[in-house]
């Protein structure tokens, strides 16, 4: 395959898609995935017509490469968040909130899914790491609509710090998932150093690595003057991150293989390279921080297309098992995934906005405000598919396939429940500029 042709081609049709989604009040992120499923379905015909398997392992291969470079640069920008100004500003009952919500939908999953594994026969892995990936909120598709009608009040407020911090917490969690299905996955003995010790060793080298480039990222650019310079620093430093993490993959304990996460690595490079900044070097900072957001979109777009071609070529390779008894598990895997994070995200928000004292109109809309995923959620999902220890019984394939299809339903409906909620709320201005809310507390 050309390569380059085809990433051409990707774009192209990426920007296309744009334009159509538009009509539908849709996020971008809907046509990406759409554009890449029709991709992928296309390479897979031509496979079958042809009777090779080139395009659709071509296309995995490019997606695993694109995948975890796109998920560094998303995993920075949410360490950006990680401001520790900006954490004490907000407060413990921000910090209660995102808890809350973040595992109650963590803990029903996980529960709703071990059940239902049981139940069908189905690995258990899947359950728990699907319950991680729960955890996950996508904040393009909420702040979208809160962009494109103009709102504000108290539900924005903390729906958008909510945001920022609960994908942190996900893969936090999500690490230490990943290491105890690990160890189900392969049927190895539960010992103290597969479910504590390797998952720590994880966990805080990804950490570390972070940090020490982060520093390294700090004091470096200060050598530089240019905004250009500062930029290819940043997006060097942040693929030195991914690039380590992949590196001392090739590390064993036990005989078995450390995964360093390069979406924790790359989240402490963001949240160290502006914690280590001084006052008058903070304008600086931030301006790094938007020539990154100015350079990535196109990165971004080709991991969301590719992201939906990796959605075919996995159900490809489910129904090619030749086992028509695994299609009903995938499905009911699905059904109960969307329902109880679905149920989790609200819950969670609710007990925790009436513990914190919030007003109504917060307790009852921020749930659903957070039930969008896409990036890092898909991210995630991709970077269990490429493990080896997932390989076995289409762990890998399944989680992708439930994952991707979460992400096509919530991008389509949740930005329409996020402007339901914020108009009940009374934070979007009528015809006359004039914000519901503002004249309920004027009353």
């Amino acid at each position: 395959m050309n390569f380059v042709l085809f990433l051409g081609v990707l774009l192209i049709l990426g920007l296309i898609s744009t334009r159509v989604v538009k009509i539908f009040k849709l996020p971008n992120v809907t046509g990406y995935l759409v554009v890449g499923l029709i991709a992928a379905l296309l390479c897979i015909v031509i496979d079958i017509t042809s009777k090779q398997t080139s395009f659709t392992q071509e296309i995995t291969q490019l997606n695993s490469f694109v995948s975890s470079i796109a998920l560094g640069f998303i995993a920075l920008s949410i360490g950006e968040e990680f401001k520790l100004s900006k954490i004490k500003e907000y407060g413990k009952d921000i910090l209660t909130i995102t808890f809350f919500q973040a595992f109650a939908a963590i803990i029903l999953v996980d529960a709703a899914l071990i059940g239902l594994c049981l139940l069908l026969k189905v690995d258990l892995s899947i359950a728990i790491c699907l319950g991680a990936i729960a955890a996950a909120t996508a904040p393009a598709a909420t702040l979208m609509v809160i962009h494109q009608y103009k709102a504000k009040g108290p539900l924005v407020d903390i729906l958008l710090p909510v945001v920022a911090f609960d994908d942190a917490i996900g893969l936090i969690v999500f690490a230490v998932s990943v290491a105890i299905s690990k160890v189900i996955a392969t049927g190895s003995p539960i010992t103290f150093t597969s479910v504590v010790l390797i998952p720590l060793i994880e966990i805080l080298g990804s950490l570390l690595i972070g940090f020490i480039i982060g520093a390294i990222t700090h004091f470096g650019i200060k050598f530089f003057k240019s905004r250009n310079n500062h930029a290819i620093t940043i997006i060097a430093f942040t693929l030195l991150g991914v690039g380590a993490c992949q590196a001392l993959n090739t590390i064993k304990i036990g005989g078995e293989n450390l995964e360093f996460s390069n979406l924790l690595c790359c989240m402490m490079i963001g949240a160290t390279f502006v914690n280590m900044a001084k006052d008058y070097e903070r304008p600086t900072v931030y301006r790094d921080f938007d020539l990154i957001d100015h350079w990535t979109p196109f990165l971004f777009m080709l991991f969301f297309v590719l992201s939906g071609a990796h959605l075919a070529t996995s159900a490809q390779e489910i129904l090619n098992t030749n086992d028509s008894s695994i299609i009903l598990p995938v499905g009911c895997i699905f059904v109960v995934y969307i329902i109880m994070r679905s149920i989790g995200k609200y819950l969670g928000s609710y007990v925790s906005c009436k513990i914190t004292k919030r007003p109504k109109t917060i307790t009852n809309y921020l749930g659903i405000t957070l039930l969008p995923q896409a990036g890092v959620a898909i991210g995630m999902a991709n970077q269990i598919s490429s493990m080896e220890a997932f390989d076995k019984n289409n762990i890998g394939n399944i989680i992708v396939t439930v994952v991707l299809c979460a992400t096509l339903l919530y991008e389509l409906v949740g930005p329409l429940l996020t402007k339901w909620s914020l108009n009940k709320a009374g934070e979007i201005p009528d015809e006359n500029g004039v914000y519901p809310y503002e004249l309920k507390e004027k009353k």
